[in-house]
Protein backbone atom coordinates (compact mmCIF):
# COMPACT_ATOMS: atom_id res chain seq x y z
CA UNK A 1 0.00 0.00 0.00
CA UNK A 2 2.79 2.40 1.05
CA UNK A 3 4.36 1.49 -2.39
CA UNK A 4 1.61 2.40 -4.33
CA UNK A 5 0.62 5.44 -2.44
CA UNK A 6 4.59 6.53 -2.88
CA UNK A 7 4.33 5.75 -6.52
CA UNK A 8 0.63 7.85 -6.60
CA UNK A 9 2.52 10.72 -5.55
CA UNK A 10 5.51 10.71 -7.68
CA UNK A 11 2.83 10.04 -10.54
CA UNK A 12 0.94 13.42 -9.48
CA UNK A 13 4.57 15.43 -8.97
CA UNK A 14 5.56 14.46 -12.58
CA UNK A 15 2.20 15.18 -14.20
CA UNK A 16 1.77 18.39 -12.47
CA UNK A 17 5.46 19.35 -13.86
CA UNK A 18 4.40 18.32 -17.05
CA UNK A 19 1.43 20.08 -17.20
CA UNK A 20 2.44 23.72 -15.84
CA UNK A 21 2.60 26.41 -18.60
CA UNK A 22 6.33 26.83 -19.77
CA UNK A 23 7.61 30.22 -18.76
CA UNK A 24 7.68 32.55 -21.98
CA UNK A 25 10.69 34.11 -22.25
CA UNK A 26 11.18 37.97 -23.86
CA UNK A 27 12.28 37.30 -26.93
CA UNK A 28 15.67 38.55 -27.93
CA UNK A 29 15.51 40.25 -31.94
CA UNK A 30 13.28 43.21 -33.24
CA UNK A 31 9.61 44.01 -32.05
CA UNK A 32 6.74 45.84 -33.41
CA UNK A 33 5.09 47.78 -30.98
CA UNK A 34 1.71 49.91 -30.86
CA UNK A 35 0.63 52.34 -28.51
CA UNK A 36 -3.48 53.29 -28.70
CA UNK A 37 -4.45 56.88 -28.55
CA UNK A 38 -7.61 57.93 -27.05
CA UNK A 39 -9.88 57.91 -30.21
CA UNK A 40 -8.20 54.62 -31.42
CA UNK A 41 -5.67 55.17 -33.45
CA UNK A 42 -2.60 53.47 -34.00
CA UNK A 43 1.09 54.83 -33.25
CA UNK A 44 3.76 51.65 -34.50
CA UNK A 45 7.48 51.77 -33.26
CA UNK A 46 9.93 49.57 -33.71
CA UNK A 47 12.54 47.93 -30.53
CA UNK A 48 14.78 45.52 -30.78
CA UNK A 49 15.42 42.85 -27.61
CA UNK A 50 18.74 42.03 -26.65
CA UNK A 51 21.27 40.52 -24.40
CA UNK A 52 23.83 42.37 -22.75
CA UNK A 53 26.60 41.48 -19.45
CA UNK A 54 23.88 38.54 -18.94
CA UNK A 55 20.73 41.13 -18.29
CA UNK A 56 17.74 41.84 -21.26
CA UNK A 57 18.18 45.44 -22.50
CA UNK A 58 16.28 47.62 -25.00
CA UNK A 59 17.03 49.71 -27.98
CA UNK A 60 14.07 52.09 -29.27
CA UNK A 61 14.73 52.06 -33.01
CA UNK A 62 13.57 55.65 -34.68
CA UNK A 63 16.05 55.90 -38.17
CA UNK A 64 19.32 56.54 -37.61
CA UNK A 65 18.76 56.40 -33.96
CA UNK A 66 19.42 53.67 -31.77
CA UNK A 67 18.07 54.49 -27.86
CA UNK A 68 19.21 51.77 -25.64
CA UNK A 69 17.49 51.45 -22.20
CA UNK A 70 19.06 49.27 -19.63
CA UNK A 71 16.44 49.57 -16.85
CA UNK A 72 14.54 46.67 -18.06
CA UNK A 73 12.90 44.18 -15.24
CA UNK A 74 11.53 40.74 -15.64
CA UNK A 75 9.12 39.56 -12.53
CA UNK A 76 7.31 36.51 -13.21
CA UNK A 77 5.41 36.61 -16.76
CA UNK A 78 5.75 40.80 -16.85
CA UNK A 79 7.93 42.77 -18.28
CA UNK A 80 8.97 46.64 -17.00
CA UNK A 81 10.61 49.36 -19.29
CA UNK A 82 11.19 52.35 -17.67
CA UNK A 83 12.90 55.93 -19.57
CA UNK A 84 13.19 58.05 -16.12
CA UNK A 85 14.30 60.73 -18.22
CA UNK A 86 10.71 61.91 -19.48
CA UNK A 87 9.34 59.07 -16.23
CA UNK A 88 7.44 57.31 -18.89
CA UNK A 89 7.22 53.53 -18.22
CA UNK A 90 5.98 50.41 -19.81
CA UNK A 91 4.31 47.41 -18.21
CA UNK A 92 3.21 44.69 -20.32
CA UNK A 93 1.93 40.65 -19.76
CA UNK A 94 4.48 38.33 -21.83
CA UNK A 95 2.69 35.86 -23.51
CA UNK A 96 3.46 33.27 -26.54
CA UNK A 97 1.95 35.94 -28.61
CA UNK A 98 4.05 39.07 -27.46
CA UNK A 99 2.89 41.79 -25.31
CA UNK A 100 -0.27 43.96 -24.04
CA UNK A 101 -0.11 46.21 -21.44
CA UNK A 102 0.34 49.56 -20.31
CA UNK A 103 2.37 52.82 -21.73
CA UNK A 104 2.71 55.33 -18.67
CA UNK A 105 3.87 58.80 -18.37
CA UNK A 106 3.70 61.10 -15.30
CA UNK A 107 3.58 64.66 -15.00
CA UNK A 108 3.48 67.71 -11.91
CA UNK A 109 -0.35 67.82 -12.27
CA UNK A 110 -1.59 64.46 -14.33
CA UNK A 111 -0.85 60.88 -15.29
CA UNK A 112 -1.26 59.75 -18.77
CA UNK A 113 -1.61 56.40 -19.93
CA UNK A 114 -1.94 54.31 -23.32
CA UNK A 115 -2.73 50.55 -24.32
CA UNK A 116 0.44 49.15 -25.36
CA UNK A 117 1.38 45.43 -27.29
CA UNK A 118 4.24 44.14 -29.19
CA UNK A 119 4.63 41.10 -31.28
CA UNK A 120 8.44 39.78 -31.72
CA UNK A 121 10.01 39.25 -35.29
CA UNK A 122 8.13 42.48 -36.86
CA UNK A 123 10.90 44.48 -38.47
CA UNK A 124 8.03 46.72 -40.60
CA UNK A 125 6.44 49.44 -38.80
CA UNK A 126 3.28 50.48 -40.56
CA UNK A 127 2.44 47.86 -43.81
CA UNK A 128 4.49 44.59 -44.58
CA UNK A 129 4.20 44.97 -48.74
CA UNK A 130 2.96 49.01 -49.18
CA UNK A 131 2.24 49.95 -52.53
CA UNK A 132 4.35 51.59 -54.72
CA UNK A 133 4.98 55.03 -54.13
CA UNK A 134 3.12 57.60 -56.40
CA UNK A 135 5.29 60.63 -55.30
CA UNK A 136 8.81 60.91 -54.05
CA UNK A 137 8.87 64.01 -50.84
CA UNK A 138 12.79 63.84 -50.75
CA UNK A 139 12.87 67.55 -50.60
CA UNK A 140 12.72 70.49 -48.30
CA UNK A 141 9.04 71.46 -47.50
CA UNK A 142 7.62 74.56 -45.72
CA UNK A 143 5.14 72.94 -43.21
CA UNK A 144 2.20 75.18 -41.17
CA UNK A 145 0.80 73.06 -38.03
CA UNK A 146 -2.63 73.75 -37.42
CA UNK A 147 -4.30 73.30 -33.91
CA UNK A 148 -8.24 71.80 -33.94
CA UNK A 149 -9.61 75.49 -33.11
CA UNK A 150 -8.01 76.70 -36.15
CA UNK A 151 -6.00 79.65 -33.81
CA UNK A 152 -2.79 78.59 -32.98
CA UNK A 153 -0.15 78.05 -36.19
CA UNK A 154 3.45 77.06 -35.67
CA UNK A 155 5.54 77.32 -38.86
CA UNK A 156 8.21 74.44 -39.81
CA UNK A 157 10.86 73.22 -42.26
CA UNK A 158 9.88 69.14 -43.34
CA UNK A 159 13.22 68.04 -44.52
CA UNK A 160 12.53 64.16 -45.83
CA UNK A 161 14.32 61.63 -47.68
CA UNK A 162 12.83 59.22 -49.42
CA UNK A 163 14.10 55.43 -50.65
CA UNK A 164 11.73 53.58 -52.91
CA UNK A 165 8.85 53.22 -49.59
CA UNK A 166 10.91 54.12 -46.99
CA UNK A 167 10.97 57.58 -45.45
CA UNK A 168 12.67 58.86 -42.73
CA UNK A 169 13.20 62.96 -41.67
CA UNK A 170 11.90 65.71 -38.96
CA UNK A 171 10.32 68.53 -38.31
CA UNK A 172 12.60 72.17 -37.81
CA UNK A 173 10.98 74.72 -35.40
CA UNK A 174 12.09 78.15 -33.98
CA UNK A 175 12.74 75.28 -30.68
CA UNK A 176 14.67 72.56 -32.45
CA UNK A 177 13.47 69.60 -34.47
CA UNK A 178 11.28 66.26 -33.62
CA UNK A 179 13.79 64.16 -33.24
CA UNK A 180 14.18 61.30 -35.66
CA UNK A 181 11.13 60.29 -37.36
CA UNK A 182 10.61 56.85 -39.87
CA UNK A 183 8.31 55.61 -41.88
CA UNK A 184 6.94 54.93 -45.42
CA UNK A 185 4.74 55.77 -48.14
CA UNK A 186 1.92 53.28 -49.45
CA UNK A 187 0.91 54.70 -52.52
CA UNK A 188 -0.15 58.18 -51.77
CA UNK A 189 -0.29 58.23 -48.22
CA UNK A 190 2.49 58.85 -45.89
CA UNK A 191 2.85 57.47 -42.13
CA UNK A 192 6.10 58.81 -40.26
CA UNK A 193 6.32 58.06 -36.47
CA UNK A 194 8.60 57.82 -33.11
CA UNK A 195 9.31 56.76 -30.08
CA UNK A 196 11.71 57.75 -27.82
CA UNK A 197 10.86 57.37 -24.48
CA UNK A 198 8.81 60.48 -24.66
CA UNK A 199 5.20 60.81 -26.07
CA UNK A 200 4.81 58.29 -28.70
CA UNK A 201 4.06 60.37 -31.80
CA UNK A 202 2.33 60.16 -35.62
CA UNK A 203 2.28 62.06 -38.84
CA UNK A 204 -0.40 60.44 -41.23
CA UNK A 205 -0.96 62.72 -44.65
CA UNK A 206 -1.82 62.62 -48.16
CA UNK A 207 0.69 63.05 -50.53
CA UNK A 208 0.22 64.88 -53.94
CA UNK A 209 1.85 66.85 -57.07
CA UNK A 210 0.57 70.05 -54.51
CA UNK A 211 1.26 69.19 -51.32
CA UNK A 212 1.04 67.17 -48.41
CA UNK A 213 -2.28 67.48 -45.87
CA UNK A 214 -2.51 65.40 -43.20
CA UNK A 215 -2.96 64.46 -39.13
CA UNK A 216 -0.73 64.54 -36.58
CA UNK A 217 -0.98 62.46 -33.15
CA UNK A 218 0.84 62.92 -29.82
CA UNK A 219 0.34 61.01 -26.60
CA UNK A 220 -2.90 60.08 -25.72
CA UNK A 221 -5.15 62.73 -27.20
CA UNK A 222 -3.33 65.36 -28.91
CA UNK A 223 -4.28 66.38 -32.47
CA UNK A 224 -2.97 68.80 -35.00
CA UNK A 225 -3.52 69.33 -38.46
CA UNK A 226 -0.58 69.93 -41.12
CA UNK A 227 0.01 70.81 -44.31
CA UNK A 228 3.07 71.49 -46.38
CA UNK A 229 4.40 73.06 -49.74
CA UNK A 230 8.11 72.04 -51.43
CA UNK A 231 10.05 74.72 -50.84
CA UNK A 232 13.59 75.11 -51.07
CA UNK A 233 13.63 78.96 -49.50
CA UNK A 234 11.63 78.05 -46.56
CA UNK A 235 13.24 79.45 -43.52
CA UNK A 236 12.63 79.77 -39.82
CA UNK A 237 13.01 82.64 -37.63
CA UNK A 238 16.64 83.96 -36.77
CA UNK A 239 17.33 81.65 -33.53
CA UNK A 240 19.81 84.06 -32.85
CA UNK A 241 17.38 87.08 -32.36
CA UNK A 242 14.72 85.70 -30.38
CA UNK A 243 15.73 85.54 -26.88
CA UNK A 244 17.56 88.82 -26.16
CA UNK A 245 19.29 91.02 -23.26
CA UNK A 246 17.56 93.85 -21.80
CA UNK A 247 19.14 96.89 -23.03
CA UNK A 248 20.72 97.70 -20.20
CA UNK A 249 22.81 94.57 -19.45
CA UNK A 250 25.83 92.93 -20.70
CA UNK A 251 25.65 89.72 -19.05
CA UNK A 252 23.45 87.37 -17.05
CA UNK A 253 23.95 86.75 -13.53
CA UNK A 254 23.25 83.56 -11.11
CA UNK A 255 23.89 81.70 -8.08
CA UNK A 256 22.73 78.02 -7.88
CA UNK A 257 23.41 75.01 -6.19
CA UNK A 258 25.38 71.89 -7.98
CA UNK A 259 23.66 68.61 -7.36
CA UNK A 260 26.30 67.86 -4.55
CA UNK A 261 25.29 70.84 -3.12
CA UNK A 262 27.84 73.67 -3.74
CA UNK A 263 27.05 77.23 -4.84
CA UNK A 264 28.16 77.93 -8.43
CA UNK A 265 28.22 81.82 -9.94
CA UNK A 266 29.68 82.90 -12.97
CA UNK A 267 32.30 85.41 -10.74
CA UNK A 268 33.64 81.75 -9.36
CA UNK A 269 37.09 82.11 -9.64
CA UNK A 270 36.92 78.38 -12.38
CA UNK A 271 35.42 80.80 -14.84
CA UNK A 272 37.66 84.17 -15.04
CA UNK A 273 39.22 84.65 -18.70
CA UNK A 274 37.50 81.87 -20.16
CA UNK A 275 34.81 81.41 -22.74
CA UNK A 276 31.54 80.19 -21.11
CA UNK A 277 28.35 78.21 -22.30
CA UNK A 278 25.30 78.72 -20.32
CA UNK A 279 22.80 76.12 -21.26
CA UNK A 280 19.03 76.42 -20.32
CA UNK A 281 17.64 72.81 -20.18
CA UNK A 282 15.31 70.37 -18.76
CA UNK A 283 15.87 66.81 -18.19
CA UNK A 284 11.89 66.24 -19.68
CA UNK A 285 12.86 68.22 -23.10
CA UNK A 286 14.08 65.75 -25.39
CA UNK A 287 16.05 68.54 -27.90
CA UNK A 288 17.78 69.03 -24.94
CA UNK A 289 18.80 65.54 -24.06
CA UNK A 290 20.19 66.31 -28.14
CA UNK A 291 22.29 69.62 -27.00
CA UNK A 292 23.87 67.59 -23.73
CA UNK A 293 24.85 65.00 -25.80
CA UNK A 294 26.51 67.18 -27.86
CA UNK A 295 27.87 69.82 -25.40
CA UNK A 296 28.96 66.54 -23.18
CA UNK A 297 31.57 65.01 -25.79
CA UNK A 298 32.08 69.24 -26.95
CA UNK A 299 33.26 69.91 -22.98
CA UNK A 300 35.72 66.83 -23.35
CA UNK A 301 37.57 68.33 -26.00
CA UNK A 302 37.85 72.02 -25.00
CA UNK A 303 37.97 72.51 -21.26
CA UNK A 304 41.34 72.44 -21.40
CA UNK A 305 41.79 75.08 -23.91
CA UNK A 306 39.27 77.77 -22.07
CA UNK A 307 35.96 76.69 -22.26
CA UNK A 308 33.34 76.06 -19.52
CA UNK A 309 29.91 74.76 -19.98
CA UNK A 310 27.47 75.65 -17.51
CA UNK A 311 23.79 73.82 -17.28
CA UNK A 312 20.91 75.75 -15.71
CA UNK A 313 18.51 73.46 -15.26
CA UNK A 314 14.58 74.16 -15.30
CA UNK A 315 12.78 71.07 -13.79
CA UNK A 316 8.48 70.17 -13.61
CA UNK A 317 8.86 70.11 -10.41
CA UNK A 318 9.47 72.70 -7.82
CA UNK A 319 10.35 69.99 -5.22
CA UNK A 320 14.32 70.08 -4.77
CA UNK A 321 14.47 66.04 -4.18
CA UNK A 322 12.93 65.08 -7.28
CA UNK A 323 14.22 67.90 -9.45
CA UNK A 324 17.85 66.75 -8.25
CA UNK A 325 16.83 62.98 -9.12
CA UNK A 326 15.62 64.04 -12.71
CA UNK A 327 19.19 65.85 -12.96
CA UNK A 328 21.48 63.35 -12.05
CA UNK A 329 19.58 60.93 -14.15
CA UNK A 330 20.10 63.30 -17.09
CA UNK A 331 23.95 63.37 -15.84
CA UNK A 332 24.37 59.80 -15.60
CA UNK A 333 22.72 58.98 -18.80
CA UNK A 334 25.23 61.43 -21.04
CA UNK A 335 28.14 61.55 -18.64
CA UNK A 336 28.19 65.06 -18.25
CA UNK A 337 31.10 66.42 -16.63
CA UNK A 338 30.95 70.20 -16.54
CA UNK A 339 28.10 71.38 -13.56
CA UNK A 340 24.49 70.96 -13.97
CA UNK A 341 22.75 73.51 -11.56
CA UNK A 342 19.39 72.98 -9.48
CA UNK A 343 17.71 76.62 -10.30
CA UNK A 344 14.91 75.67 -8.08
CA UNK A 345 12.65 77.02 -10.79
CA UNK A 346 10.61 75.55 -13.24
CA UNK A 347 10.36 75.27 -16.98
CA UNK A 348 7.63 78.12 -16.79
CA UNK A 349 8.68 81.67 -18.87
CA UNK A 350 7.92 83.46 -16.15
CA UNK A 351 10.15 80.94 -14.15
CA UNK A 352 13.03 81.42 -16.27
CA UNK A 353 12.76 85.19 -16.55
CA UNK A 354 12.67 85.82 -12.64
CA UNK A 355 15.91 83.47 -12.00
CA UNK A 356 17.81 85.29 -14.91
CA UNK A 357 16.40 89.03 -14.82
CA UNK A 358 18.65 90.59 -17.43
CA UNK A 359 16.70 88.15 -20.23
CA UNK A 360 13.72 89.46 -22.14
CA UNK A 361 11.75 86.68 -24.53
CA UNK A 362 12.86 83.32 -23.14
CA UNK A 363 10.36 80.52 -25.22
CA UNK A 364 12.49 77.60 -26.06
CA UNK A 365 14.10 75.13 -24.55
CA UNK A 366 17.21 74.55 -24.86
CA UNK A 367 18.20 78.50 -25.06
CA UNK A 368 22.01 78.16 -25.27
CA UNK A 369 24.41 81.26 -24.37
CA UNK A 370 27.94 82.34 -25.21
CA UNK A 371 29.51 84.56 -22.90
CA UNK A 372 33.50 85.79 -24.46
CA UNK A 373 36.73 85.85 -22.29
CA UNK A 374 35.84 89.78 -20.75
CA UNK A 375 32.18 88.54 -19.19
CA UNK A 376 29.76 89.58 -21.99
CA UNK A 377 27.23 88.02 -23.70
CA UNK A 378 28.25 87.11 -27.00
CA UNK A 379 25.25 85.69 -28.72
CA UNK A 380 21.95 83.85 -27.57
CA UNK A 381 20.47 80.82 -29.25
CA UNK A 382 17.10 79.76 -29.25
CA UNK A 383 16.54 75.69 -29.44
CA UNK A 384 19.16 72.96 -30.60
CA UNK A 385 19.23 71.70 -34.36
CA UNK A 386 19.36 68.31 -33.53
CA UNK A 387 21.42 65.39 -35.63
CA UNK A 388 17.80 63.96 -36.86
CA UNK A 389 18.12 67.29 -39.46
CA UNK A 390 21.95 66.19 -40.87
CA UNK A 391 23.29 68.63 -42.69
CA UNK A 392 21.34 71.76 -40.69
CA UNK A 393 23.37 70.14 -37.55
CA UNK A 394 26.47 69.80 -39.18
CA UNK A 395 26.19 73.62 -39.78
CA UNK A 396 24.94 74.35 -36.47
CA UNK A 397 27.80 72.55 -34.59
CA UNK A 398 30.13 74.01 -37.09
CA UNK A 399 29.17 77.81 -36.74
CA UNK A 400 29.17 76.93 -33.26
CA UNK A 401 32.67 75.41 -32.95
CA UNK A 402 33.97 78.33 -34.81
CA UNK A 403 32.62 81.50 -32.58
CA UNK A 404 34.37 79.56 -29.88
CA UNK A 405 37.74 79.55 -31.24
CA UNK A 406 37.29 83.22 -32.22
CA UNK A 407 36.29 84.21 -29.07
CA UNK A 408 39.52 81.86 -27.80
CA UNK A 409 41.54 83.83 -29.54
CA UNK A 410 40.59 87.53 -28.94
CA UNK A 411 42.49 89.34 -26.18
CA UNK A 412 41.29 90.27 -23.15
Amino acid sequence: MKKFLYSLLIFSIIYMIGCSPAKVELENGIWRGVFRTDSAIEIPFNFEVYDSAGTKQIAFLNAKERLNISEVSLVGDSVIIKTPLYETEIRALLSADGMSGTWTRHFPDKIQHMPFEAKPNVAWRFIKNPRAAKENITDKWSVLFRSDNGTDTTAAIGEFIQDGNKVSGTFLTDYGDYRFLQGEIDGDILSLSAYAGSSPSLFVATVSKEGIIGDMYSGPNNHTDWEAKRDENAMLADAYHITRLKVDSNTVAFKFEDTEGKMVSLKDERYKGKVVIIQFLGSWCPNCMDETAYLSSFYKKYKDKGVEVIGLAYERYAEPERAKKAVVNLINRFQVSYPVLLTGYTNKTEDVLKSIPALENFNAFPTTIIIDRKGDVRTIHSGFTGPATGQAYVDYTNKFETTINELLNEKI
